[in-house]
């Protein structure tokens, strides 16, 4: 049976702070919690409203009350099962061997979770994130990955530092760059920035970006810009093709 303690402590898992400090995350809905599970991600505790969720897959659980379960979730309709996992260790050793994609302080748990989505929908392995970019174990930005935080190494670390040091070409997402549709993007690694919601790449950032590109509106002048998660999804799209058509020459 889980005490008050407990459920008081993996409440508390909702700030940052605490997650931080005891490295640990919650996790909620069935296809989330069996995708890390199955990504071998620590499991520190699972609990369900209803143990037939535990016939037939490959972890175990504990029993609790819904009552339980809606004290312990951050959801207003809270799934019937919740799990804690301990988080990753994640390195900066293995970055050069393909595309990276670095966040300049992008704010929106959602739009990172997203983002966090489409980079293991093509084959991103590794996103690294200003240490001012939301928190990858927010409890929203968990929802909106669907899981592929199991399969995305995510770095959070000093940005310019880390762009300075990177042995590969700088691509940064701007309104005013190239476009995309007109780049050489054949090369098999770079880096490729996308900036903060309201105000988009940072000056300090944009001073070390070697190559501008841009996703050239069509439509009517009224629209600002595009969502960050949709902006990366169109610019991981042409990278990839641009790679897959380098291959097939």
């Amino acid at each position: 049976m889980v005490g008050k303690s407990q459920i008081k402590f993996i409440k508390s898992l909702q700030q940052k702070k605490y997650r931080t400090e005891h490295k640990l995350f919650v996790v909620e809905g069935f296809k989330v919690v069996q995708e890390l599970v199955n990504a071998n991600v620590k499991v520190y505790g699972i609990y369900v409203t209803d143990d037939k969720l535990l016939s037939g897959v490959n972890f175990s659980g504990e029993l609790i009350s819904e009552t339980d379960l809606k004290k312990m979730s951050a959801l207003k309709t809270p799934n019937n099962i919740l799990a804690v996992f301990y988080q990753p260790k994640t390195t900066l050793d293995t970055m050069n061997n393909d595309w990276v994609v670095a966040l300049d302080d992008v704010r929106d748990p959602g739009n990172l979770g997203t983002i966090i989505r489409m980079c293991d929908w093509f084959g991103i392995p590794n996103l690294v994130c200003s240490e001012q970019t939301v928190d990858c174990y927010n409890p929203k930005t968990i929802q909106a990955t669907m899981g592929s935080i199991a399969r995305v190494n995510i770095i959070y670390t000093n940005l310019p530092k880390f762009i300075k040091a990177a042995a590969m070409p700088i691509y940064g997402a701007f309104m005013d760059g190239v476009s995309i549709y007109q780049q050489d993007l054949s090369t098999e690694k770079g880096v490729l920035v996308l900036g903060n919601e309201a105000n988009g790449v940072s000056r300090e950032v944009e001073n070390l970006v070697t190559k501008k590109v841009s996703i050239p509106q069509f439509g009517k002048q009224t629209a600002e810009s595009l969502n960050v998660a949709t902006a990366t999804a169109i610019l991981l799209n042409e990278i990839r093709r641009g790679l897959k058509v380098s291959t097939q020459k």
